[in-house]
């Protein structure tokens, strides 16, 4: 089994020549770059659960039209800072026909991936008042998130979902909401890392104490529709994606084409500003920006700064296949519903050899199957355990880094995992587990 298990002596030699001092509080790309070193030097073959990056082939539909525009000479001009023409009208439509939510298209604002979507408006959002300190965190959540706000110099506020589900939801929000000090509230739906998914309950809380204390929601969307227990994939039909949107004026939504569009390598996320939002006008906006309008700030003050737009190819390429979905001519769900299965065969294995799902359920319900779940072992801390499985040949992250409170916990990703792989997953966790 390729000298599984490494030594400890061995996994700590190599951690140490890429930096890592400990490994059990590794980043992301730390792990990364220490399973990519243990595979070049010694040949071992991982299980990759590490890195939550999409795993499947692009739709053809996206790169010909990619292709086409670059045959066009779009790539001989700038692109207009606030989105092709196409892309926004798309956009537009695609949210009215899958979320059931009207937004125009001038706030429908392409940036280079939902990460620089989201910095942008921590840009933005976070100064409409300088009375307020910055983000409040629905946890756990994308690790960068907060590396980002910590960039800018925020304050920031977090809590773990996992114990104020449903009604416990609105005291705890309010305990935060009643300092004054939060001017933005983010989290995931579906979730990363936890894949739990918020009710409809749970939004229109979120949605109401919003408007109530004056605070914006960023809708992180990076997993659209891929809550596979719903069928959204029917344009202008219910189900519909579940949003915020559906109970507040106050939100941007931040749409991925990575994941459910396969897209990831060319960077192309979407923001949507919700109608109202984006022309209100927030004086203390004066401070950064030379104008108070809080569209305007993230077009041309933040996307400006940060890129000065997106590239018009991958535009043309997005447009295209949210034209093909809204028209009805492309089931843009259908394909990632892969990652699902793969998830319910994988926890199977975990939970066959003493493993045990961390966040479990949505309230009294068990979780999707989807890009992410979560797994725990009896005894063993979520550092330890990483560092366990690492000299098993499978490669994860905790659950600490994600801001979560569940310590003992592990995130899965489901992506790079190839169907051929699973024996071998299930060879080194009987193993496992036969040695714990």
């Amino acid at each position: 089994m390729d000298n599984i298990p490494l030594s400890r002596e061995i996994l700590h030699r190599y951690a140490a020549d890429c930096g890592i001092i400990n490994i059990g509080k590794a980043s992301i790309r730390e792990i990364v770059a220490l399973v990519n070193k243990i595979q070049q030097q010694l040949g071992v073959e991982y299980i990759r659960l590490e890195m939550g990056v999409p795993g499947l082939t692009p739709p053809p539909i996206a790169t010909e039209a990619e292709i086409k525009a670059l045959n066009d000479g779009v790539a001989s001009l700038y692109p207009d800072i606030e989105g092709v023409a196409e892309l926004k009208k798309e956009t537009s439509r695609f949210i009215k026909l899958f979320l059931d939510i009207d937004v125009s298209p001038a706030g429908c604002i392409p940036t280079c991936g939902s990460m620089q979507g989201a910095f942008a408006c921590f840009l933005t959002v976070n100064r409409t008042d300088r009375n307020k300190e910055g983000t409040l965190f629905i946890d756990p959540g994308f690790p960068v998130h907060k590396q980002q706000v910590h960039m800018l110099g925020h304050d920031y506020y977090s809590f773990d979902i996992y114990d104020f589900r449903g009604k416990k939801l609105t005291d705890k929000l309010k305990s935060y909401l009643d300092t004054g000090k939060i001017s933005s509230i983010l989290y995931s739906n579906p979730n990363n890392p936890s894949w739990i998914c918020f009710t409809e309950e749970e939004l229109e809380i979120i949605g109401t104490l919003a408007t109530q204390y004056d605070v914006i929601v960023l809708e992180d969307l990076a997993y659209f529709g891929m809550d596979f227990r719903r069928d959204i994939s029917v344009p202008g039909a219910e189900p519909f994606q579940p949003t915020v949107a559906k109970y507040t004026s106050q939100y941007i939504l931040m749409i991925s084409s990575s994941k459910v569009f396969s897209y990831a390598g060319q960077r192309l996320g979407l923001m949507a500003v919700s109608d109202s939002l984006f022309s209100r006008r927030y004086p203390d906006l004066r401070r950064y920006f030379t104008t108070d309008i809080l569209g305007h700030s993230i077009i041309y003050g933040a996307i400006y700064a940060l890129s000065a737009g997106a590239p018009h190819s991958s535009q043309m390429a997005v447009a295209a296949i949210m034209k093909a979905a809204s028209d009805g001519k492309y089931n843009f769900i259908e394909p990632v519903k892969v990652y699902g299965n793969r998830a319910g065969k994988m926890k199977k294995i975990f939970t066959d050899n003493g493993f045990r799902i961390v966040y479990d359920k949505d309230i009294d319900v068990p979780i999707a199957d989807g890009f992410y779940f979560t797994i725990g072992y009896n005894g063993l801390s979520g550092e330890e355990l990483l560092e366990e499985l690492l000299m098993y040949g499978i490669s994860t992250i905790t659950l600490g880094i994600t801001g979560s409170t569940r310590k003992e916990g592990l995130r899965i990703c489901v992506s790079h995992v190839r169907d051929e792989q699973l024996p071998l997953l299930e060879e080194r966790l009987i193993l496992f587990n036969k040695n714990h």
